[in-house]
């Protein structure tokens, strides 16, 4: 007795201490998330103090008073000035200050390095002019910059944020509660509770608390969520069973045989954790763009400088050299891709089209192929009747199907429920039974009638590959009724029009071989790979990346959420399961396939006006930088910083119009 409390002990605290490193992954995870949403916060609290404190620093600076023809000085005005921009300098820029840290440490200067330099400048300089220097100061330029730097990344942050949720989701397909079967009573508890070997029942319409055997009961289980399968699959004794899925019409009592952690939805977890972990970061147009800017800059000023030195004074060699950096980081770079993506996300979701992931959605302009999971996505994920094949010439079709119906409209089983839904006409019914796992029976108009699985019959070669129904009157066989997941139509004009851009279309299911070729035959699709398990989704999308491929994949199901996030772009139905929709750089918030053309075509304008964009946000530079320094001095052409001011503001009113005409 000792001997098994001392191991019954023992293996509480494995149990508690395999929970505690669940847990502790779960709070990373927690904590990553929080992180991410403190930087969303942080990004808006500091644009707002900003912008507000710019309002004075513009008020105050003598060139924006002369450029609008007023004039507003006191006493200490400048110093006022001064203690302003200062407070913008050290709040608004320490983000950027923070990222020129990163950026030099890792040796990979972008936009940050550009926006430190440009306002470092600029603020050092215009303090300098405060307290004596000659020169014009400028402030307004470096609050300015500020802003709009902050409010473009404030956009990016909450363009990102919520990327890794999809682990949270998997966890909310468990049930709170389990009935827990013990010396024939049945206590409920939490399922975090439940032991490998404990017995459980599960009633009808009930999901399943943990992955384990049937040693009780026959009924159908719905596993589509979870294993891409679109038929409920048919649970007896010895019959596997996964955490998560939904039983149907009978009752069963099962033996678990994995802990929480070792579960399908566990390894799922991980999966999905894994590939989010690997997903490469790619550094965007503007960091690239950025990069080339501050080595333009740097070289630019110091070249100006060491030019005008020996023939003209310091303080215009400096003013000259300043302005020259200064210009150089032009406002309109920060809004060229921000004003960009708020269209293109503005105009996608009136398509019924939610980008997620911005890098990701670039990269859909140059894809190769287009995996799409069958159930669901290319299909309606539901079963709808196809064929009906009569045995008996003394009955008609329709006659068939009414009372197949008038029997099926008292089950709640998905292929019940759709031949119900076939027609309207019905008799009357007596003395229903279900026939857990084999089907259905009733007297209608008062003869003895049922419809059960088609197992045992010889069925037509039509209808292979179809699940199959047998109406049976007066124990003769009287017609075959067959049933499908039907095809969406949308999707037969996604694949043409995929195929028409020149880009490759497969079919991925966990469906079974002749069901996934009926469907793929039906809509001409390039290749299609079945009964494929969720574990081996990924995979599939790896080894088509593996060939230098740019891949993405459409899914719903949690089943392809390891698949969507390891794909080059990951596309979810809307309608689908939370965790494939949190998983996906694209989310289609209707169940139309059409959205998919509609977004790799947005993708590809979209990156068009980014590239048209920066052209016009740094293109200026080739006039403004040669001006500034001075090219044209002898000619008496000299570039200041009011008109400079002017070139930067022009140059970001045609980045926001530019933005604006973006069509797809």
């Amino acid at each position: 007795m000792d001997h098994e409390k001392h191991g019954e002990h023992e293996h509480k605290e494995h149990e508690h201490k395999e929970h505690m490193d669940h847990g502790s992954r779960d709070h990373e995870h927690m904590e990553h998330q929080g992180h991410h949403g403190s930087m969303v916060k942080d990004f808006q609290r500091r644009f707002i103090v900003s912008i507000i404190l710019t309002i004075p620093v513009l008020i105050l600076s003598p060139m924006i008073q002369e450029f609008l023809g007023f004039s507003l000085t006191f006493y200490g005005a400048d110093y006022v000035l001064f203690f302003v921009s200062s407070a913008i300098f050290v709040y608004g820029g320490y983000p950027f200050f923070k990222g020129f840290y990163g950026e030099i440490r890792n040796r990979a200067p972008g936009m940050m390095t550009l926006i430190a330099v440009a306002i470092t400048v600029a603020y050092a300089y215009s303090a300098a002019v405060t307290f004596g220097l000659e020169g014009a100061v400028f402030f307004w330029e470096t609050a300015t910059l500020i802003d709009i730097m902050l409010l473009g990344h404030w956009f990016e942050m909450r363009s990102v944020m919520g990327a890794s949720r999809a682990l949270e989701e998997l966890s909310k397909l468990m049930p709170d509660i389990a009935h827990r079967v013990k010396n024939e009573e049945i206590e409920d508890i939490p399922v975090e509770e439940l032991a490998v070997g404990d017995a459980v029942l599960i009633r009808p319409g009930e999901r399943i608390p943990a992955d384990g055997v049937v040693i009780k009961g026959k009924s159908s289980v719905d596993e589509s969520l979870l294993t891409g399968e679109s038929m409920p699959v048919e649970k007896a004794e010895g019959s596997e069973v996964i955490g998560g899925s939904v039983n149907g019409e009978g009752a069963l009592t099962i033996e678990v045989k994995k802990s929480k952690e070792d579960s399908f939805i566990s390894q799922m977890t991980e999966l999905v954790r894994k590939a989010q972990e690997s997903r490469s970061r790619t550094q965007d147009l503007a960091d690239r763009a950025a990069f080339f800017l501050t080595i333009i800059a740097l070289t630019a000023g110091a070249l100006t400088f060491a030019l005008w030195l020996p023939s003209m004074a310091l303080e215009f060699s400096l003013e000259r050299s300043v302005t020259v950096m200064v210009i150089t980081c032009p406002h309109a770079l920060g809004l060229a891709v921000p004003l960009v993506v708020a269209h293109s996300t503005s105009l996608s979701a009136r398509r019924g089209i939610l980008i997620r992931n911005r890098a990701a959605f670039e990269k859909a302009r140059a894809l190769d192929v287009v995996v799409f999971d069958k159930t669901g996505t290319l299909t309606e994920g539901k079963f709808s009747v196809t064929d009906v094949v009569m045995l008996d010439d003394r009955y008609s079709k329709s006659e068939a199907l009414k009372y197949a119906a008038s029997i099926e409209e008292n089950s709640e089983h998905p292929i019940a429920r759709a031949i119900a839904s076939e027609t309207k006409d019905r008799e009357s019914t007596d003395d229903f039974k279900a026939l857990p796992g084999k089907g259905v029976e009733a007297t209608v108009a008062g003869r003895k009638m049922r419809v059960v699985s088609s197992q045992g019959y010889e069925v037509p070669d039509e209808l292979k590959g179809k699940t199959t129904v047998l109406l049976i009157v007066d124990e003769k066989p009287v017609a075959f009724i067959a049933l499908a997941d039907k095809v969406r139509k949308e999707s037969i004009e996604a694949v043409r029009e995929l195929k028409a851009m020149g880009i490759r279309t497969v079919m991925l299911t966990g469906d079974r071989e002749d069901a996934a070729k009926s469907v793929a035959e039906a809509l001409a699709i390039d290749e299609y790979f079945a009964e494929v398990m969720p574990d081996r989704k990924a995979e599939k999308i790896r080894e088509l990346k593996d060939k230098n491929l740019k891949v993405a994949m459409v899914g719903d199901g949690i089943n392809d959420a390891p698949a969507l996030v390891s794909g080059d772009v990951g596309i979810a139905i809307g309608a689908g399961a939370d965790v494939a929709i949190e998983s996906a750089d694209i989310v289609l918030v209707k169940n139309d396939p059409m959205a998919v053309v509609s977004a790799i075509k947005l993708a590809k304008a979209t990156y068009s006006k980014m590239v048209q964009n920066l052209f016009w946000a740094t293109g200026y530079n080739a006039v403004a930088i040669p001006l500034a320094a001075g090219v044209l001095y002898g000619y008496g052409v000299l570039l200041s910083p009011a008109v400079g001011a002017i070139l930067m503001s022009l140059s970001t009113v045609i980045v926001a119009v530019n933005a604006g005409l973006l069509r797809a």
